[in-house]
């Protein structure tokens, strides 16, 4: 399963960590979502929940995070194959969501429910738990350094609020400097906006 970088600017996450509860033939499924910035944050995170369902027959997860740098992974933990983990990771594709991770906690009822059950009951505690979770917009920007002559100011100060860079500090020194960030889709718009300011030079800091 190949998962290709974010081509937009824009995507959706959830803001804060929720939990849902869904039961077949006396099995529990309890799902864990959670906000997951960086793959390295989730063993931890994992291990955690590990020791608080302790008795729980298995851990199912998926995550996915880093859109313009994709990581993601599923796992199964014992279940058959492609039977948890991979429906977890479905439920966030099919929300179109990014920086989230989700475990699913699985209490053996007594009956077993067969691949297709499994599918089905990951799957949709995956779903619930997300749906659950307070969701947030995520802008991408690239950010820029801009430094000119005091004398420039006027002229500068002049263009700058009309275009579609963003003011984000100030670096006063021998010259005059902004750090400015502006979206990833209106780059190039910018950086045409401020084309007539012959004394200004533009260094770009890094990009997220």
């Amino acid at each position: 399963m190949m998962q290709e970088p974010l081509s937009a600017d824009h995507y959706r996450t959830i803001k804060n960590s929720s939990e849902a509860l869904f039961k077949d033939r006396g099995s529990k499924f309890i799902a864990i979502a959670f906000p997951l910035k960086e793959e390295s944050d989730f063993p931890p995170l994992l291990e955690e929940l590990k020791k608080r369902f302790y008795d729980a027959r298995h851990h199912c997860y998926a995550y996915r995070c880093q859109p313009l740098n994709p990581q993601w992974r599923f796992n199964d933990d014992g279940e058959p194959a492609h039977s948890a983990g991979t429906p977890i990771y479905h439920a966030i594709q099919s929300l179109d969501l990014w920086d989230v991770a989700v475990v699913v906690v699985r209490y053996f009822g007594g009956t077993k429910l067969g691949v297709g059950g499994l599918i089905n009951a990951y799957r949709t505690a995956a779903e619930q738990s997300l749906q659950a979770a307070q969701g947030m917009d995520v802008y991408l920007y690239r950010n820029f350094e801009l430094r000119f002559p005091y004398a420039a100011m006027d002229e500068v100060m002049r263009v700058l609020p009309q275009c579609a860079f963003e003011i984000v500090d100030e670096t006063m020194a021998e010259d005059a400097g902004y750090q400015v960030r502006v979206r990833r889709s209106q780059t190039d718009l910018a950086l045409e906006q401020i084309k007539e300011l012959y004394q200004l030079k533009i260094k770009e800091l890094d990009e997220n």
